[in-house]
Parts: structure tokens; C-alpha cells; sequence
């Protein structure tokens, strides 16, 4: 390999340059090239070549490199590689008019002007002359072609006028189809062809270059030299091809001056020289990648134009390569030279592979033949002259004594000659040795029994000719005699390990018994020897000893290997004893019936003593005794089942008839209770605040219009779409939520007009995303904007379809439906994102630099800013230094009454929202009965308020003490006079981080209230490299201060947006011919599956399955088991494989047979409860048959299948407390009429399919659904599957291949609601059934790919996102406090100063109150954690301070954020506190001060304890728990569970917030469950210390408890912090400080 040869060439001025007085920028020294920035002296950029060529000044210079230097530099170097045999190319490349040609074909005249060309082809015929000779013979060929505007043209041949096809073939590669390649006998001939060429070539005038070349030509010379070899008698020969190219100029418009034919030649120069770039900046990138792996983006762009495909070997192939950069020296092309100068410097990276181009055979012979004679020499040498004439027979030979280095000589001589006469072997030679071979391979085969035909293929195994050996017999007589055991000389030993041969069974031992065979008197004879207690029979009797076998002996190994010994030799001795005329002596002529497994055994019965006939008459009656105690058995298990029925029956009736007596009875007493229940209760003051922040957060935040909205205009957005596909508008529309906040305010155009001034959270909107992909623009539509923008879509796809071909070209679209639907105007420059300022820094006199996020709408930080914020007095000069000059002072006047309106329309949620409470929330819009319920609500809870609070204020007093504290304020700050002129400056100094798509970069800043005043700076370009963009820009404000500009900064930021011109969208890579459609995957909730929906059942109809709201009576975790048995060989049902080899998105794939019965069982385990007694399987269906994981179409288009029901009942598993519930329901696939079920599973497919189990509880008033997606795979019926083996059980110990891991495993979470008829108003309004359209067919819909609408999982997406842009806000709020802190504590020396300006926004009490939070927060963060329950109550409180009785018990129940929220216990319904909004931090704390907790009304009377007939029928809701992906921890534990003896030891997997349990580490299918967030962790030395088991902490649940234990002391503190990481943290602490106490 050897890498590209680069040299540079700067030529003189031209008349253009000197004309316009240019200077020289190149300098050159050795083979360093310089070039030095016209404009900046000190900027001056240095590269490295192989040859700089100094050709500036003339012939006088001592550094002028003339023409001749330059050829002997590279032109002879390159000629030499051609003798060698190597390709040769040597390519011009520069601007135009740079001197490229002149370098390559020069001048005719004088002879020392001639270029690389003339004088390479002239030295190349002087050398053919002086080396040509008898075996050495050359010839040259020359072809000459240019490549002009992309297109191919012959210079040689008039007679090729038109274009030639440029082809590829496989080996010789790209070439150009009937190019002329003339033969050549001299220089003469050869020069004038290259002139003809010359004159053919196309040339203009351009204003830099008088014959400016506009076009590539290639020059293209192949020599072939040929050599004949005597003594081989063997020809051989070189070919060399020649390359010379001379490019033309790269050349830019506005200097050329090109218009016309000019302008276009030049555009297709660019556009080659160009792809030639990214060819060889691909190049030197594979280069120095070197031997690593080639990716995808290693691709070189050879065919994006005919020169590169040309010169494809050239550049990066098998080719000596050497590249001429021609560089202008003049100022005025600065930019093409450096851009020459770094071309260059890139192709010397070039890489190529060059090898000669000849026969390798050939080369093969010739290189062993240089090594003979070589070593003919070496030995001549050494005086052996007459060892290498006959190497054989020496004649001296044994008197002569070698040397090890003649030794090593003649044995490289002798291997040397020896490959030689094997390459000069002829074709008939080697087939007579192949055939000498194939006969003795067939020998050896025969003689070890292998029979083969004529061809020599295998056909099967003969019996063997003379060597002894065991043939089996088994009970099918196809298996038997199909192996055979030879019996080698010596002695073989047989057993089931480490042995000659093996064999496996219960009575084989390790070493069984061994076979000596041996020769005597010579006699091959076999002596069978077993070991110590082996069973070993030879024709039926017991062998105890050595025993000597004999042709036909039956052999038995153990109990089930059964042999024929066969002896050929002894066979053939018979045979030859015996006449021909008689029978002949073999054993089944003996015996008279054939010797096979039956044989044997029966005759093995007989010695053994053993009556077959009495044996089995004793089985018989075993087995008829069996029978009749099992029909007894279950004669009375059915009565008892009987009995159980009818009692059940009898006590259903007695409480039905009971229920419709006391259906018809009423109680005045209720009636009255309930009037007097409906008074005015007794509210305090905080009761009514929170009444009415209830209401307020009730009227607006509404999800249920986000999702009517989403699911009622689904089907114009999929129309729209629709419509977009087939019209090839490049358009696609998407849902999307918007939210009015301070990184993304809503446009006026998208706000809705009913949204109220005051209106207390900010508003969120369903708007439509609009991705134009043919201008990389987004907008943003209303709902009823698409409306109005699909009804002209529809007008225009009507008129398309209606306007026939010769219509449309004369009538536009647009000029029937009055412009384009799907396009919009976009702004040139487009938001890159806002920052905000606090202005707090300005009630004191203290100057702060700011580096505040610039954040995009969607909550992604896109870059920062700098900006300085300080006071400024009349003394203070204008800072013009350093780049900074102030732009003059703008006067703002605040308007008190806007600003305190607005400022007191945020502050008034604030104000009615308990402290505690966090709000950041989607919000929607209710209907107008909301609203008006909630303003009466408001109103009547304020009425009340006011008329029932104590100690309020009036307002005069308030009024009064509003005015003391700014008089009190204006002492402490009196720069901030009232009615003064209060200036301060904003200098945005520098922006940083800005992504390089946005160019033109220019920020503006504004208030607030005043959008219309804003303040902007110059755009700078932006490339996302080298320094921050530094705006330096300085704003003097002045305003008149008044109480509203106070309250302004210390409360309101400044608002800076950054913009920015998008010059590369991401969107333009995706805008294809055809436009894909596809959903974007949530980022919030990534789930591999969707969580299945029940399948409705075709007898009884859907049962519903609404989340139910009512209140929870109970929960239990069900763990199910799902198996799918089929019909085995033996009639009973065998679950069928799983393959649980990879995370499967179902937990595992059942292999299936085709065509076999099948069964679906279902086993549920849950904890014993007295409120889950299951009665009965009402039905199971199987639906939604597919192919992919995601459900498409209606269940009403997807055939279902209701199962008939064979068995249920209670299962009674041995050691385990647990309830077991296990139905079975037989399945017809065949039923289903798909064909995914009736054929077999493609090669990675799979089928899904969903199975809804109706189950009836008792005390519900309708069934439990439980709902499974399985996935399966079909297979042939004879096919043998079992469990796939990945890698890491291949290598590893082993795999788990227990019968019941045929099964997968779902969680699912039963909950038992109470049933009320109704609700409260939000409650029904959840209830009410919504149209949803997003499954509704439109027209199109097919070409839409997939692509559905967004649902609700986009008020998620959107709810994260609100929450990233409050937590960014909040961030920089912080920082600007933390900041101010710092700045007052260098300048003023007091911290804390002011604090309550700082933190608070309120008055006195609402920073007092919040400090008294904050104190009450650390004290509880310093608190020992609460017990929940005492071991020991006789413990006096001295023993608090006792350190070792710090961790006597802790306990704490496993809580937190996720739990809570997840956990059924802390559901909306059941919390007597309005809970916080979604997304917003839940809390654990106590209630707020004053909140009282409300009493639940008394039961009926016929639900206490005094009737206990009566029984509560609950609402059953059944949901999928989806398993973690997150694993906090795994490993071993011991297990002590209740009512067990002794430790179990189990594989545990912490996913929270469920502990699963499995049997080992390799058992793929969960065991049990711990659900943590109703368990309770407990953790006691004096337990340890009572139980003397070390390393043991305890979990309790609601049903049991589990006493666990750790495999090693570190262990502990793990497992506990996996499972409560609070308790972990509360007993690291505890002992830390009982050491420290001990160290004292």
C-alpha cells in the first residue's frame, strides 16, 4: 500500500491580476506551502506535500522550478512504476487559469516547455529500445477522450461524434463503451495523436482565462510488456495502464463572468470536481480508519459523476497515484487557493492498494524459479557443485560432511523444485493421482464395513470383512442392526462415562465391562470380561467372569442393550466346514427361527426362570384392584360435590326471598335523616378556602374536553391526511396540546375568544401540528381552522379527479379552490427559544451578570445568554469600550392599573391554594353548566366566608397598613422614590450554544405588559463553532417608579427571545415522493405492548369495563398462569413449549403443532381473603387474531370465538397457603377461520391473538374480566420442538427445562368497588360515553401506512412537558436568588439581608408563614423516624439515650411518590383532602392547619352487625399490572414463611413496586409476589438476637408476613435499601451515630 503523492505549483501573474495590482500570498520553503490572509497578516496557514514546486519568478531564481524539474520529480518515478508493472495516474487540479494544463501538455515549443505528457510518452519509447530483446517484447496503446457537461466524447475519432456509454463489467470494471485505443510504435506517432486530440478538445474564453479548458480530459496509455521464459517454455506478461488527466478549473460565476452555454459547462465542472471531493474526503476517511470495520457511512460516492466512476481505480484502487495542485499566488483568489491548498492536503491521506498486474501463476513460477537458482548459487559457493547437478547420489556422499546452513540449503532446493514440478504438472497427471487416491480410500472404507457405489457416494454400512464386532437388535425391526461396535486388538472398555463405548441406562455403570481381543495361534479371539456387581447376560445366562465369545452369541448390557456378536472370520470358517449341499451352519438355521430382539428376551426369560404367564396375571389383578379403590374414591368426591351444590342452592333461594321482602319495605326515619343531612354545616374560615379552591380547580382543569376534542376531530385529521398522501402535497398533520405559558404563549390567532381575563391557570388548547415537508416549515392550526382548510382539501381532490391530463396543465389548482389548503406563509426568521430575567437585583444598588437558558417551546434548553442587569446614576459615563456602545436611553411609563391587574390575576390562585399545593396541570375548558355551578359554588363558599370568619380585617384597616409598609419600604430603599426617575442598564453581552441551524442570529427583549416596546439587536451569523456570538448591546431604561414598577421587579422578569433564519430543517431529509406516515412514540411511557382490552363476549355482549370511581372496599394481586395444552401420544393434554429464550413482549411464544386439539388453562393464585370466593367461569373468548403487536380494526371486524368450558375448581397445592383457581376451556383454532392459524408460522413471524376470561364472584354484581395477550407460533404436526437454548445457557451450567415453565405469567390487580347508582356531577360526566373517531374508515386511509391519531397518551406526553418548563422556571428563579444572595453578601457584608423581599412575593404573614414551613420541614428531616409499633413497653425513657438500643425496632410502611400514586389505597375517591393535580408532587405530610378530616355517614341498618344476612354486592375491576423494566435488585434469599418448617431458599427480582419470586435463577416463570406498596418492612437486632438467625429482616403484608435472610452480612443493607430505601436509610444513620457514640 502506498499512499498518494501530492505536490503543489504556483505560477506567475497573469495580465488579470497585474492589471488590478495583485499581491503574492504564497510563500514556499523546502516542501512547506504558506499562504497568508490578505487582509489579516498575522493569519497565515501553513501545509506540508511531497514537492512544492516555486514557479512564481523566472528561469534566473535559484528557486524556479521549471518544467523538466517537475517531470523528474514525478513523471520519471511514475514511468518506472509502469515497467514494473503497476497503473499509473497523474491528475492537474485547480481553479481556472491556475496553470493545470500548461503542467500536463505545456507548449509545443521550446522543448524545455513541454508538459508531464510529452515528455513521459518520449521517455517511455527511449526505454522500450534500449530494453527490448528476444524474450522481451512491448507494445502501447493510447486512447484520448474528454468528459463535457457529464457526457463522454472520443478526441481520436472523428467518426464518434455522439455521446459513449460509460459501462461496468465484473473485472475489468468501468470503461467507455467503443472508445478508440490506437496502437503505437514510436513517440512521433503517439505526439501527433495527442495534438489531434488537442485541437478536439472544447476551449473558451472566460474574463480569468483566455482558453480557459471546459472540460476533463484523459489521457490514457496502456503498456503491455511480454516475456518468454525458455525453460518453462512459458509466457508471461506485464500489463500497465497510464492515466494522465487534466481537470478542468473549478471557476465561480460572478469572476468568470459565464452566461449561457458558459455558465452551464461551468456548473457541471463545479459539479464533478465537487462529487471528486467527496470521493476523496471518503477516502482519507476509510484510510485512516484503517482496519477497522467499514460502516455504513463509509460509502464512496463514485458513481455521483462519469469522472470519479472513470477513475475509480485511480483514486482508491490499484493504482500509483499522484495528485498536481496548480495554485493562483494573487490576493484577489484567497479563497479558491486556500480552497486548493486544502483539497490537497486531504488527497494525501488517500490510501491505495497497488499491485502488478500480472498472471499470479505465473509469478508464482517465476519467483520459485529466482529462488532455485539462487540457492544453485549459495551452494556452488560452498563448493557442492556436484550435489545441486545430482542432489540424488553424491558421489562423494558419505565422505562429505554438510554444514547445517548447506543442510537448510538443499532442503529449500529440493522443496523448491518440488513446487515447481507440481505447478508444471499437467491436467492428466493429477486426475491419475486423484483416481489412485479415491481407490484406496474405498479400501479403507470397505475394509471398516462402509459400502459405496460406483461414484464413490456412501450408500450404506455392510458388515465388516475381518474385524469382530457387536450388532444391536431392538424391538422395531427397523431399528435393529443399525449400529455397529468394532472390536478392536486390545481391550475396549464399555460404560456410560469416560469409556471406548458408551452407553446410557438406569443399569449401566460407570466402567460396565471390557472386550479383549487378541491373537492366539493365529486366531483373532474375543473374551467378554464384567466388572464388580455389572449385569451382562450372553445367550440368557448370568456372566460372572471372563467369557469367550463365539459368532451369534446374544450379548445383553444391563436391561435394555441387546447385542449380536459377529465374528467374519469364525462365520467363514463355518461356512467352508459346511457342505454346500447341506444347510448351512448358521445360528437361525440351528435354532430354527430367527435370532432378533424377541429372541433374545425370550430367551434370557427362560434361563432366568421367569413364568411370563403367571407374571402378568399378578399385574392384572393389581391393576382391577386400583381401579375399583379409585371408582370408589370418586363416587364419593361426587356426592360430596353434590351436597355442597345443593346447599349452596338452598341458601341463594333464603336470601333472594329475603331481599324481596325487605325490597318493599321503607322507613320514614331515612327520609328525615336525609333533609336533616342536607343543612348548612358549620365550615371555619380555612374549610371555606378550600371549598373554594376546590371549585375553582374544578371549573378549570378539565381533562375530559382535551379528550373529547382528540377523540371527536380524529376523523378530519386522518382525512386530511388522507387527502395529503394521495395529492403528493408533502403535508402530514398531527394532534398536538398547547399551553399558555411563559416559554410557549399561546398567538393571538390560536387563543380561543371564551377564555376569561381573569382566568386563574394558564389555558391548554388542541390545536393541529402542521409539518409542511416541502418548505421544512411547522404551523400550528385551530380545530376549526382545519375544518374550514379540509372543506377546500375536498374541493380539491374532487377537481383533480374530474380534470382530465390536457385540462390540468391549463387550469391550476389553485385557481379553482382560490390557493393552495395545505400551505401557509413561514416567517424568514423563526424562534429558537426565551430566556427571563428577574430584575430583583435592582431594589438594591447591585449590578449581576446573568447566564440564563434559552429554552424552546417544548422545553429543550437550545443554547444560553449573558446579560448584565444594573442601576445606573447620573454619573455614570457610556461604556464604548470593547466592542460595547450603548444604543441611548428609552423612557417606559408603567401603567399602574394594566400591570396591577394583570399582576394581581396570577396572584389570585396563588393566594386561594393552600400552602403545600403545587399546581402544574393540563387544563381544559368545561361546558357552560360547569362554569355557572362553579361560579355559584365560588360565590356562595366566599359569601360565607365572609359572613362566618372571625378576626377579619376591614378594608380601611388593611388599606392602613398596605401604606405604612411602603413608607417603611421607601425608608429602606430610597432610591426608589415614588414619582422619581429611576434609570438602570441591560447589556446583552454574548449568546453561546445556539444550535448552527439557525443563522442570522439576533435576540430581543421586552416587559411583560408591553409586547409592542421591544428592544432588538443587529443578527450576527451564527456556525456553531469557534467563540460565543457576541452582541455587546447596551439599553438604558428609564422609568418614572411607582408601585406597580416596584412590584414589577421584584416579582416579573424580563423576557428575551432569541431568533434566528432555520437554514437546515430537520424536516427536509424526510421529504420523499411519497410521504410516510408514522406515529411518534411517547416518550413519557414507553410501552413494548399495549395493555390488552377485554374481547366481548358474542352470548352476552360486552360487559363493561369503565374505570369505576366509586370507593374501594378492597384489593388483592392476582398472579395468573396461562398454559396451552395439546392432545399427547398418550390421550391426556401436555402443555405445550414456551420459549422464554428472549424478552419476549408477551413473556413468552408458544410453539404450537398444526392440526392437534388444544386447551386453554388458566391457573389464578392469589392470598386467601374472605371477599374473593370465586363461583364460576361465565365464559372465555379468543379474538383480534394478528400478526403484529398493535391492534387494528374494531373487534367487530375481527372474528371471536367463545370456548366451551371442561373443568374448574379450587386446586390444593401441599405446603402453600395460597389460593389456586384453575379452569380449563377446550380451543378449534380451525373455528376462527384465519390463516394465521391454519397454516405455519413464516420464519420470524409471529401470531398474537387476546383471551378474555368472564369469571363470577359472589359478592359482585357482575363478572371479572381478566384479558392476556399470548403469542404463538405454528408449527408442522411432526415437528419436534423444545425450548430454544440461548448463548448464555449454552456456555453456562445449564438451562431450567422443568415441566410447568411452560407457561407465562401475568399481574393483575383486583379491585372490589362499591356500587352506587350515582354520583356527583363530575363523577357522571366521566361516566358518559364519548364518540370516538379515530377508528372510523375515511377514504384513502389505507395509504396512510399505519399512522394513527393521537389519543390520550398525549395528555401525558404534554403534561411532562408542562412539567419540564415549570421546573426550568423555577430553576432560574432560584439561580437569580442564589445569585443576589452571593453579590449582596461581597458587597454589603450582611447575608440574609432583606430576606423577606427575597424569598416572599406576599405580605409580612405570607413570609412568615413560609418561613415557619420551612423550619418545621427541617425539623421534621432531624427526627427519628416514627415508630409504628413497640416491642418491648416496659422500656423507661432513660433508654432513649441508651446507643444500644438505637435500632431495637424500626418499621416504616414502603412508600413513595410512585407507590402512592399507583397504590389503590391513596385513590382520588378515598382521600378526604382534594388531591393534587397530576403531575404535581403528591405529599405525604399532615394535612393543612384547619383542614378538618370529614366523618363517613353511618351504614344502613342492614349492614351492621346486628343483620347478618346481609351481604354488599360489589363492582369488580380487574387491571393488568405491566412488569417493571427497571431492576432494583436480584440474588438469593432464604425464605421462613407462616405455618412452613425450615428455610427455602429462592431467586428474587425487586421490581418495583412488586417483589417476584421464582424457584432458581433459571426459571423464567414468577413463583409469587410481594406487593410493596401495601407491605410493611421490618428490620430488629432483638429479633436476631431472639430468632439466632443473623442477617434477617421481615416483610408483612395485609394477609402474611415473610422472614428473610440474606446470604452474607453485606447483603442486608441492600436488599433493604432495593425494597424501602427509607428504612435503609434510617438504620444507616442510627448505626453511624451509635459508633460515634461508642468512639466517645
Amino acid at each position: 500500500m502506498s499512499s498518494v503523492k501530492v505536490a503543489v505549483r504556483v505560477r506567475p501573474f497573469n495580465n488579470r491580476e497585474i492589471g488590478r495590482q495583485a499581491k503574492c500570498v504564497i510563500s514556499m520553503k523546502d516542501k512547506t506551502t504558506a499562504i497568508q490572509h490578505p487582509k489579516q497578516s498575522k493569519d497565515v496557514k501553513a501545509f506540508n506535500f511531497d514537492y512544492s514546486y516555486w514557479s512564481h519568478t523566472n528561469e534566473q531564481d535559484p528557486n524556479f522550478a521549471g518544467q523538466s524539474k517537475v517531470y523528474q520529480d514525478i513523471g520519471e518515478e511514475m514511468l518506472q512504476h509502469a515497467f514494473e508493472g503497476y497503473n499509473v495516474c497523474i491528475f492537474a487540479y485547480g481553479q481556472t487559469g491556475a496553470g493545470k494544463s500548461y503542467t500536463m501538455m505545456g507548449k509545443p515549443e521550446p522543448r524545455d516547455q513541454q508538459g508531464i505528457i510529452p515528455q513521459l510518452c518520449e521517455e517511455l519509447f527511449d526505454k522500450i529500445k534500449t530494453q527490448e530483446s528476444k524474450d522481451l517484447q512491448f507494445s502501447v496503446e493510447v486512447s484520448y477522450m474528454e468528459i463535457y457537461c457529464e457526457r463522454v466524447r472520443d478526441l481520436l475519432n472523428p467518426k464518434n461524434k455522439g455521446n459513449l456509454r460509460v459501462r461496468e463489467h465484473p473485472l475489468l470494471g468501468p470503461y467507455v463503451e467503443d472508445l478508440s485505443k490506437l496502437a503505437v510504435t514510436s513517440f512521433n506517432e503517439i505526439n501527433t495523436l495527442m495534438d489531434e486530440g488537442n485541437k478536439a478538445r472544447t476551449v473558451a474564453a472566460t474574463n480569468m482565462n483566455e482558453t480557459s479548458s471546459r472540460s476533463h480530459a484523459v489521457f490514457t496509455v496502456v503498456f503491455t510488456q511480454r516475456r518468454h521464459d525458455e525453460m518453462t517454455d512459458l509466457s508471461t506478461e506485464k500489463v500497465a495502464k497510464i492515466s494522465l488527466v487534466d481537470l478542468a478549473g473549478s471557476e465561480r460565476a460572478n469572476a468568470t463572468g459565464a452566461k449561457g452555454d458558459r455558465l452551464k459547462e461551468g456548473a457541471n465542472i463545479n459539479k464533478s470536481l465537487t462529487t471528486l471531493g467527496k470521493v476523496i474526503h471518503a477516502l482519507a476517511e476509510s484510510s485512516q480508519s484503517g482496519s477497522k470495520k467499514r460502516k455504513k457511512s463509509d460509502f464512496i460516492p463514485y458513481r455521483d459523476s462519469v469522472l470519479t466512476w472513470l477513475l475509480r481505480e485511480n483514486l482508491g484502487g490499484n493504482s500509483k497515484t499522484a495528485m498536481i495542485a496548480a495554485l493562483s499566488p494573487a490576493d484577489i483568489n484567497y479563497e479558491e487557493t486556500l480552497s486548493t491548498l486544502r483539497y490537497a492536503d486531504r488527497a494525501k491521506q488517500i490510501v491505495c492498494k497497488a499491485v502488478v498486474n500480472e498472471d499470479p501463476n505465473a509469478r508464482l513460477i517465476r519467483e520459485l524459479k529466482e529462488e532455485v537458482m539462487r540457492l544453485k548459487e549459495l551452494l556452488k559457493s560452498e563448493g557442492l557443485a556436484d550435489l545441486v547437478e545430482s542432489p540424488a547420489s553424491p558421489s562423494d556422499g558419505g565422505q562429505r560432511i554438510m554444514t547445517p546452513r548447506n543442510e537448510d540449503a538443499m532442503e529449500q532446493l529440493r522443496a523448491s523444485e518440488k513446487l515447481i514440478a507440481e505447478l508444471n504438472e499437467t491436467w492428466e497427471e493429477k486426475l491419475k493421482k486423484t483416481e489412485l487416491v479415491k481407490q484406496e480410500r474405498e479400501a479403507a472404507l470397505a475394509e471398516l464395513g462402509v459400502a459405496l457405489d460406483g461414484t464413490g457416494t456412501t450408500i450404506g454400512v455392510c458388515s465388516p470383512k475381518n474385524t469382530p464386532h457387536l450388532v444391536n437388535l431392538n424391538e422395531d425391526p427397523l431399528m435393529s442392526e443399525c449400529l455397529l461396535y468394532y472390536i478392536k486388538p486390545g481391550i475396549m472398555k464399555v460404560g456410560s462415562t469416560h469409556a471406548d463405548i458408551i452407553l446410557s441406562g438406569p443399569h449401566i455403570r460407570d466402567h460396565h465391562c471390557t472386550f479383549e481381543s487378541r491373537e492366539k495361534n493365529g486366531e483373532i479371539i474375543v473374551t467378554v470380561t464384567p466388572e464388580k456387581s455389572a449385569t451382562i447376560f450372553v445367550n440368557g445366562k448370568t456372566v460372572e467372569g471372563p467369557l469367550l465369545l463365539k459368532t451369534g452369541h446374544r450379548v445383553i448390557l444391563g436391561k435394555n442393550h441387546v447385542f449380536r456378536f459377529n465374528h467374519p472370520e469364525q462365520a467363514r470358517q463355518e461356512r467352508e466346514k459346511t457342505p454346500s449341499t447341506e444347510t448351512p451352519g448358521t445360528v437361525e438355521a440351528q435354532l430354527g427361527e430367527p435370532v432378533d430382539w424377541t429372541f433374545a428376551q425370550m430367551e434370557l426369560l427362560e434361563k432366568q426362570g421367569i413364568d411370563m404367564k403367571l407374571e402378568m396375571e399378578k399385574r392384572l389383578l393389581a391393576m382391577e384392584e386400583q381401579y375399583r379403590r379409585e371408582k370408589e374414591e370418586a363416587d364419593q368426591l361426587l356426592e360430596q360435590q353434590r351436597l355442597d351444590y345443593e346447599s349452596k342452592l338452598q341458601a341463594l333461594q333464603s336470601q333472594v326471598e329475603r331481599a324481596s321482602l325487605l325490597s318493599g319495605c321503607t322507613t320514614p326515619e331515612y327520609s328525615t335523616d336525609d333533609e336533616q343531612g342536607e343543612s348548612e354545616p358549620s365550615w371555619t374560615e380555612k374549610e371555606y378556602q378550600l371549598a373554594q379552591w376546590a371549585f375553582i380547580k374544578w371549573r378549570y382543569h378539565q381533562f375530559t374536553s382535551l379528550r373529547d376534542d382528540l377523540w371527536g376531530n380524529a376523523i378530519f385529521l386522518k382525512e386530511a391526511n388522507a387527502i395529503s398522501v394521495e395529492l403528493k402535497k408533502k403535508v402530514q398533520f398531527q394532534f398536538v396540546l398547547l399551553t399558555d405559558t411563559m416559554y410557549s404563549p399561546l398567538p393571538p390567532d390560536l387563543m380561543p375568544p371564551d377564555v376569561a381575563s381573569d382566568q386563574p391557570y394558564p389555558r391548554t388548547i388542541v390545536a393541529v401540528e402542521v409539518h409542511d415537508l416541502k418548505n421544512g416549515a411547522t404551523h400550528y392550526w385551530t380545530l376549526d381552522k382545519l375544518r374550514q382548510r379540509l372543506e377546500l382539501m375536498r374541493e380539491m381532490y374532487d377537481s383533480t379527479a374530474e380534470m382530465t391530463t390536457t385540462s390540468a396543465a391549463d387550469c391550476p389548482v389553485e385557481s379553482l379552490t382560490g390557493g393552495d389548503p395545505f400551505y401557509d406563509r413561514f416567517p424568514w426568521f423563526r424562534l429558537v427559544g426565551r430566556a427571563f430575567v428577574y430584575l430583583s437585583n435592582l431594589l438594591y444598588p447591585v449590578g449581576i451578570v446573568h447566564r440564563v437558558a434559552v429554552v424552546s417551546e417544548k422545553g429543550d434548553v437550545r443554547g444560553w445568554l449573558r446579560v448584565a442587569v444594573q442601576h445606573v446614576t447620573d454619573d455614570d459615563a457610556p461604556d464604548c469600550t470593547g466592542g460595547v456602545c450603548q444604543t441611548g436611553t428609552a423612557r417606559i411609563a408603567f401603567n399602574q392599573e394594566e400591570l396591577q391587574k394583570k399582576i394581581d390575576a396570577e396572584n389570585e390562585a396563588e393566594a386561594n391554594i393552600p400552602s403545600g399545593e403545587e399546581l402544574r396541570i393540563v387544563e381544559g375548558q368545561g361546558n357552560g353548566t360547569d362554569d355557572e355551578e362553579a361560579s355559584e359554588a365560588s360565590a356562595a363558599a366566599a359569601a360565607a366566608a365572609a359572613a362566618g370568619g372571625d378576626g377579619q380585617k376591614t378594608p380601611a384597616e388593611e388599606e392602613g397598613e398596605e401604606e405604612d409598609s411602603w413608607v417603611q419600604f421607601m425608608k429602606e430603599h430610597p432610591h426608589l422614590k415614588l414619582g422619581t426617575t429611576f434609570t438602570f442598564r441591560v447589556t446583552l453581552l454574548q449568546a453561546s450554544g445556539i444550535p448552527p441551524e439557525y443563522a442570522d442570529v439576533f435576540c430581543q427583549f421586552n416587559f411583560l405588559h408591553r409586547h409592542d416596546e421591544a428592544f432588538s439587536t443587529e443578527p450576527l451569523k451564527n456556525t456553531g463553532k469557534g467563540p460565543p456570538l457576541g452582541f455587546y448591546h447596551v439599553q438604558n431604561i428609564s422609568v418614572v417608579v411607582t408601585k406597580s414598577f416596584i412590584e414589577y421587579i421584584r416579582s416579573q422578569p424580563l423576557v428575551f427571545e432569541v431568533f434566528g433564519h432555520y437554514q437546515q430543517h430537520p424536516l427536509h431529509m424526510q421529504a420523499k415522493e411519497e410521504v410516510i406516515m408514522q406515529r411518534r412514540m411517547p416518550r413519557t411511557f414507553p410501552q413494548s405492548l399495549p395493555l390488552a382490552k377485554p374481547v366481548p363476549s358474542p352470548r352476552h355482549g360486552r360487559v363493561p369495563t369503565t374505570p369505576n370511581l366509586n370507593m374501594t372496599h378492597c384489593s388483592y394481586d392476582l398472579l395468573g398462569w396461562w398454559e396451552i395444552c395439546e392432545l399427547g401420544p398418550s390421550g391426556e393434554y401436555i402443555a405445550a413449549v414456551v420459549d422464554h429464550s428472549d424478552e419476549k413482549p408477551c413473556q413468552g411464544v408458544f410453539m404450537l403443532h398444526q392440526g392437534i386439539q388444544r386447551r386453554i388453562r388458566v391457573t389464578l393464585v392469589h392470598e386467601p381473603g374472605q371477599d374473593v370466593v370465586w363461583k364460576g367461569v361465565k365464559e372465555v373468548v379468543i379474538g383480534r387474531i394478528r400478526n403484529k403487536l398493535e391492534v387494528k380494526g374494531p373487534d367487530g371486524e375481527v372474528s371471536a370465538l367463545s370456548l366451551n368450558i371442561c373443568s374448574q375448581g379450587y386446586l390444593y397445592p401441599p405446603h402453600d397457603l395460597r389460593v389456586f383457581y384453575q379452569f380449563e376451556a377446550a380451543w378449534d383454532s380451525s373455528l376462527h377461520n384465519s390463516k394465521l392459524l391454519n397454516r405455519v408460522t413464516p420464519y420470524r413471524e409471529k401470531v398474537y391473538m387476546t383471551v378474555s376470561a368472564y369469571i363470577e364472584l359472589d359478592n359482585c354484581a357482575q363478572p371479572a374480566c381478566i384479558t392476556k395477550d399470548l403469542c404463538l407460533t405454528i408449527h408442522s404436526r411432526d415437528a419436534r420442538l423444545s425450548q430454544p437454548r440461548s448463548l448464555r445457557s449454552l456456555f453456562g451450567s445449564g438451562y431450567y427445562r422443568s415441566p410447568d415453565s411452560n407457561r407465562v405469567s401475568s399481574v393483575y390487580e383486583l379491585s372490589l368497588k362499591h356500587s352506587s347508582p350515582e354520583g356527583s356531577p363530575g363523577v357522571q360526566r366521566r361516566r358518559r360515553r364519548v364518540l370516538d373517531t379515530s377508528t372510523t374508515y375515511v377514504r384513502g386511509e389505507e395509504n396512510l401506512a399505519g399512522w394513527r391519531p393521537r389519543g390520550d397518551s398525549l395528555i401525558f406526553e404534554h403534561q411532562w412537558e408542562l412539567e419540564k418548563l415549570t421546573r426550568l422556571e423555577q430553576v432560574e428563579r432560584v439561580r437569580h436568588l442564589l445569585l443576589l444572595r452571593e453579590k449582596m453578601g461581597i458587597v454589603s457584608g450582611e447575608e440574609g439581608k432583606e430576606i423577606r423581599w427575597i424569598l416572599g412575593e406576599g405580605d409580612d404573614d405570607t413570609v412568615d408563614r413560609q418561613i415557619t414551613l420551612l423550619d418545621k420541614c427541617l425539623k421534621l428531616w432531624s427526627m427519628e423516624p416514627l415508630q409504628l409499633y413497640v416491642e418491648d413497653t416496659d422500656v423507661d425513657d432513660d433508654d432513649d439515650d441508651d446507643p444500644a438500643g438505637m435500632i431495637r425496632s424500626v418499621s416504616t410502611p414502603v412508600l413513595s411518590s410512585t407507590l402512592v400514586e399507583n397504590s389503590p389505597q391513596h385513590s382520588p375517591a378515598k382521600s378526604p383532602v382534594p388531591p393534587p393535580p397530576l403531575g404535581a408532587a403528591d405529599s405525604e405530610g399532615p394535612l393543612p392547619e384547619g383542614v378538618a378530616v370529614p366523618v363517613l355517614p353511618p351504614l344502613p341498618p342492614d349492614s351492621t352487625d346486628d343483620n347478618p344476612d346481609y351481604q354488599a354486592l360489589y363492582i369488580p375491576a380487574v387491571e393488568e399490572i405491566r412488569v417493571s423494566p427497571v431492576v432494583s435488585r436480584k440474588g438469593y434469599l432464604n425464605f421462613l414463611e407462616e405455618k412452613t418448617s425450615g428455610w427455602i431458599k429462592r431467586w428474587v427480582v425487586v421490581r418495583r413496586p412488586y417483589v417476584y419470586m421464582y424457584n432458581n435463577e433459571k426459571d423464567p416463570v414468577e413463583r409469587g409476589l410481594i406487593n410493596l406498596a401495601t407491605a410493611q418492612v421490618e428490620y430488629s437486632e432483638d429479633q436476631q438476637a431472639m430468632l439466632k438467625t443473623p442477617n434477617t429482616f421481615s416483610v408483612c403484608t395485609k394477609h402474611r408476613g415473610f422472614l428473610l435472610q440474606t446470604l452474607g452480612d453485606k447483603d442486608v443493607h441492600d436488599w433493604l435499601y432495593a425494597i424501602n430505601p427509607l428504612l435503609a436509610g434510617t438504620i444507616r444513620s442510627k448505626l453511624a451515630r451509635r459508633a460515634a457514640y461508642l468512639r466517645i
